[in-house]
C-alpha cells in the first residue's frame, strides 16, 4: 500500500508542478500583454494629441470632434482617456505591470461614464438644441473676445445685429425672463 500512496503523491506532485509552470507562463504572457496594451494606448494618445493640435491649427477649434468621430474607430471617451494618459504619463514604462484601468486609476483618469457617477441620481435631461447652440455661441464669443481688436469687435457686433433684433422682442415680452 505505501508504494501506491507514493505513486499517487508523485502523480499529484507532477500535475501540481505542471499547473504551477502553466500559471507562471500565463502570468508572464499576461504581464507582457498588459504592458503592450498600455504602451499602445499611450502611443495612440500621443498621436491623438498631436493630431488634435494639427486639426485645430488647420481647420479651427470646432473641427476636432467631427474629425475624431470620422476617423477614430473607438469611442470619444476612449480617445479622451488615451490622450490624457499620454499627457499625464511622461513614459508608459513607469506604469508597467498595470492594466489600462489600473493606470487610469493611478493617474486619476475616470473610467466610468459621468452619468454613472451620479450615485443613483437621475440624469438631467439633455437641453434643447437652441440652448446648446446658444452655449456654443457664447463660448465662441468669449474666445473671440480674448483675441479681439476694436475692428474685429465692430464687425462681430454688426454681424450679430440681425440675430439680436430677432431675439430682443422675445426677451422684452417675458415676465422676469420666463416665457408664458
Amino acid at each position: 500500500m505505501p508504494s501506491l500512496v507514493a505513486a499517487s503523491a508523485t502523480s499529484a506532485a507532477k500535475e501540481i508542478n505542471r499547473l504551477h509552470a502553466e500559471a507562471q507562463r500565463l502570468t508572464a504572457e499576461s504581464r507582457h500583454s498588459l504592458d503592450g496594451a498600455l504602451a499602445a494606448a499611450w502611443r495612440a494618445g500621443r498621436l491623438l494629441n498631436e493630431e488634435k493640435k494639427r486639426v485645430r491649427h488647420s481647420a479651427g477649434h470646432g473641427a476636432w470632434i467631427p474629425w475624431l468621430k470620422h476617423f477614430f474607430t473607438g469611442s470619444m471617451s476612449t480617445a479622451h482617456r488615451y490622450m490624457r494618459l499620454a499627457r499625464e504619463a511622461a513614459d508608459p514604462a513607469l506604469l508597467q505591470g498595470l492594466s489600462l484601468r489600473q493606470a487610469y486609476a493611478r493617474l486619476g483618469i475616470a473610467t466610468e461614464p459621468k452619468h454613472r457617477a451620479l450615485d443613483g441620481k437621475p440624469a438631467l435631461p439633455k437641453p434643447p438644441a437652441h440652448v446648446l447652440l446658444a452655449g456654443k455661441l457664447i463660448r465662441f464669443l468669449r474666445q473671440q473676445n480674448r483675441r479681439r481688436t476694436a475692428h474685429v469687435a465692430v464687425n462681430c457686433i454688426r454681424d450679430l445685429a440681425p440675430l439680436y433684433a430677432q431675439l430682443r422682442p422675445l426677451f422684452e415680452n417675458t415676465s422676469e425672463g420666463v416665457t408664458s
